[in-house]
Parts: C-alpha cells; sequence; structure tokens
C-alpha cells in the first residue's frame, strides 16, 4: 500500500500528525473547540498545553509521532518494520477499501508504530498505538510488528516503552486478530524472562484483546488522567450483570486507587517520568 510519509522526515510526519490547520501561519486567530466542555481556546494555547484542553484538561488524541516527539531526543528516531502493511486474511467484504480510507486519513499504512531512539541519552525501544486508524485496533499487522520489536528489544538489551490506545481486535480479520493476544503475550514473557524493563503506558482508550495482553503486562504500568482502560466497555457490563457500575469505574484514578496502574503520568510528565524510571533501572 505505502503512504506519502515514506519520504518525509520525522519532524514532517509530526506536523502531519497535528493537522493542516496547525501548520499554517494564520493571519487570523484560530480557536479549537473541545469535544468535552464545547469552550473554545486558541489553538497555541492548544499546543503550549500538549493538546490537552487548557479549560477543562480533557485529553485530545495525538498521533504517533506526535507523542514519540514528545519523549524522544532530538535526532534520535529511527523507525522500525516501516514497511509493513495490513493484511486481509479473511478476504472480509471492503476491508481494503477501509483500510486504504484509514492510511489516507492518517497517512499511516496500519495503527502501530515501532521505533528506536533515545530518552535522556538512554536507546530505548517504543510502541505506539495510534486511536487515529481503526480505533488502534489489533491486527495481525499490528499484533507482528509489536512482537517484532519486543524481540529487537530484547536482541538489543533495551528498555520497551509501549503506548497502547486501542479499541481491542480487529474484527475484519476474526481469529487471526485474535491469535495476536497470545503471540504478543508470549514476547512480553520471553523479553520479562531475559531481564528486560517494560514500561506500559496507557492512553484513552485501552481495551479489549489489547487490554487482555501486553498492556497489562508492563513491570510498571503508567497511565494518563482519565483514560478508559478495560476489556469490555462500562455499558457492556451493566447491560451484563444488570448492575449500576462505580462511579469512574475503569478510568484511570479508579484503577491507580485499586492497584491495577502504579501511577498517573500527564502528557506534560511523561518525558522526565521515562527518564527517571529508566535511569533506575540503568
Amino acid at each position: 500500500m505505502g503512504t506519502f510519509l515514506d519520504s518525509l522526515s520525522f519532524p514532517a510526519r509530526v506536523r502531519k500528525d497535528l493537522g493542516e490547520v496547525f501548520l499554517k501561519k494564520d493571519k487570523e486567530p484560530v480557536f479549537i473547540q473541545c469535544k468535552a466542555c464545547n469552550r473554545r481556546a486558541l489553538k497555541q494555547d492548544w499546543q503550549k498545553n500538549y493538546y490537552v484542553c487548557p479549560v477543562c484538561g480533557h485529553y485530545r488524541a495525538i498521533g504517533a509521532y506526535y507523542r514519540l516527539s514528545l519523549i524522544l531526543d532530538k535526532g534520535t528516531f529511527k523507525e522500525l518494520n516501516e514497511g509493513m502493511e495490513p493484511k486481509d486474511p479473511m478476504k472480509f467484504p471492503e476491508y481494503r477499501d477501509k483500510l486504504k480510507v484509514q492510511s489516507e486519513k492518517t497517512g499511516l499504512p496500519e495503527a502501530a508504530v515501532t521505533a528506536t531512539g533515545k530518552i535522556g541519552g538512554h536507546r530505548v525501544v517504543t510502541i505506539v498505538l495510534d486511536s487515529r486508524f481503526f480505533m488502534g485496533s489489533m491486527s495481525s499487522t499490528v499484533g507482528e510488528k509489536v512482537t517484532r520489536a519486543v524481540e529487537y528489544a530484547m536482541e538489543k538489551k533495551l528498555p520497551l516503552i509501549i503506548f497502547s490506545a486501542s479499541g481491542g481486535a480487529r474484527m475484519q480479520e476474526g481469529i487471526f486478530s485474535l491469535m495476536q493476544m497470545a503471540k504478543t503475550a508470549a514476547a512480553i514473557e520471553e523479553f520479562n524472562a531475559a531481564g528486560g524493563l517494560y514500561i506500559s503506558f496507557l492512553t484513552h482508550p485501552t481495551t479489549g484483546g489489547v487490554t487482555a495482553s501486553f498492556a497489562s503486562l508492563g513491570d510498571i504500568t503508567l497511565a494518563e488522567p482519565g483514560a478508559l482502560i478495560g476489556f469490555a466497555g462500562p455499558r457492556v457490563i451493566e447491560q451484563t450483570i444488570h448492575k449500576k457500575l462505580p462511579k469512574g469505574f475503569q478510568r484511570s484514578e479508579y484503577l491507580e486507587a485499586h492497584g491495577f496502574v502504579d501511577r498517573i503520568v500527564p502528557r506534560s510528565e511523561m518525558r522526565d517520568t521515562l527518564i527517571q524510571l529508566i535511569e533506575l533501572h540503568a
């Protein structure tokens, strides 16, 4: 399939992630409306606040390359397995057409970006699931990219950082998607047995098979504020058990209070927190 991103530098990919509205030098003020509080704020204020609403604190979804630009040392980004493209193992009707639409919308060939780089001078392997591409769902290609990146981190003895954001399995790939849960979990287990450091960073939303596999297996589990984290969504659970769930159930704050998440880390503190954890391990 390929995308025009193949020929772009990392800074250009970051700018693409931010959207054309963020690239232009506007003569008139540009406002962005928050989907949570419906209030508007200046584009510059959103940028300074790492695309967290300056009014209510709601976290706006961000692209994989922009997220990597927030944590990696300048000039150290190197993408892994960049040429891997989605498969259509079940010949699902209209799936290839939908993949093309997702790729044109995001500039990505798949929902996962895997890379090496340095954070505070420490070389790491990073994996980012991009919720803009089929809600970051785990296809067979996403599972393969994650597995290869984990194996690379194990071979090179590098810390592994995975930013999860997913709606679960890629329904158009059926059992081939579900098999990725076992494959990625097995890769993480081998990495763990080899003594590697794995930091799992959960963002909004992290659900389905991703939560039930590699996202929940970190040595240290971090989460962004307000992130929805769980296997099934709260509506499905309530319809199943016929009971009202506790307030804030499955949000990162609730999970931190109940020991599932080690620490909630605001986007502005993401890089410094990772540096601290990597240095402690080193």
